[in-house]
């Protein structure tokens, strides 16, 4: 297991993910793609979480809402392209900022310790990747990128 590798290049609306974890592609996919146990890992640890809807194949939607005692932030988006233990393409969009889509490509690489999650995220301005960065997305990436670690070390 690694730490989570977070690429925020100034002036640029690109920001890119990575992370290496214990696990197969298709244990690692398996949680990242159920909707009982996304609600586990998806987000920062300060924010309960509710997934409505998480149908991820190819054409699939899904929208979930945090919670804090300020209020609720809801996103959701469309599954574009799903290869099931390789690459996820996907659609994310914060519903505070409507129009504001993000362009997610995710994928899976297995390696000699376990699989690597690389994602690459594009949003339509540099703007808008700047708003998302002072909203705290870093902390979010993180938490969430942990959860997920942990929840695999349990579910192994």
């Amino acid at each position: 297991m690694s730490e989570t590798t977070i690429n925020i290049p100034a002036g640029t609306p690109f920001v890119e993910v990575t992370r290496e974890f214990d696990a197969t592609p298709a244990q690692l996919f398996r949680i990242m793609s159920d909707r009982d146990l996304v609600a586990q890992w998806l987000g920062p640890r300060d924010l309960d979480a509710t997934v409505e809807e998480y149908d991820v194949r190819t054409g699939g939607r899904y929208r979930y809402i945090h919670r804090d005692e300020s209020g609720e932030y809801a996103f959701r988006g469309v599954f574009h392209t799903v290869e099931p233990d390789k690459m996820v393409i996907q659609t994310f969009e914060w519903e505070g900022a409507p129009g504001e889509v993000c362009i997610e490509k995710m994928t899976l690489e297995p390696t000699e310790k376990g699989v690597r999650l690389h994602q690459q995220s594009v949003f339509p301005s540099v703007e808008a990747r700047d708003q998302s960065v002072e909203y705290g997305m870093e902390s979010g990436i993180h938490d969430s990128m942990a959860r997920l670690a942990e929840l695999l070390a349990k579910e192994s």
